[in-house]
């Protein structure tokens, strides 16, 4: 068995965010991310996303207009197909992100 250290940062500058699957199985999946100053373009993902900043700030834009500030320990929750994107994340410190990404599923009867 191995470890991970959440806090544990790639070399800087980072020309990219960096995103570790932590796990991954048939409806769930969780990574880490790392951003520097990086922005992303616009998501419609088909799975809903749990999002914990553990380090850093961010900015999160909605297709509505409305944005949402993060700083260290927020968490929001992103429903499948809500058209989202990241519009800042701070450099100084990086931003560290878990987040865990689900598909709906069928409950059991």
């Amino acid at each position: 068995m191995s470890t991970i250290n959440l806090f544990e940062l790639p070399v800087s500058p980072l020309p990219d965010e960096v995103t570790i699957i932590l796990l991954q199985e048939k409806n769930v999946r969780i990574e880490r991310i790392v951003s520097e100053g990086h922005c992303s373009d616009w998501y419609d993902q088909d799975e809903n996303e749990f999002v914990a900043l553990l380090q850093g700030s961010a900015v999160l834009a909605y297709e509505d207009g409305t944005t949402l500030t993060l700083v260290a320990g927020d968490t929001v929750f992103i429903p499948a197909h809500q058209k989202h994107r990241v519009c800042h994340t701070s450099s100084e410190p990086p931003c560290v992100w878990l987040c865990v990404f689900w598909r709906s599923c069928t409950p059991i009867r």
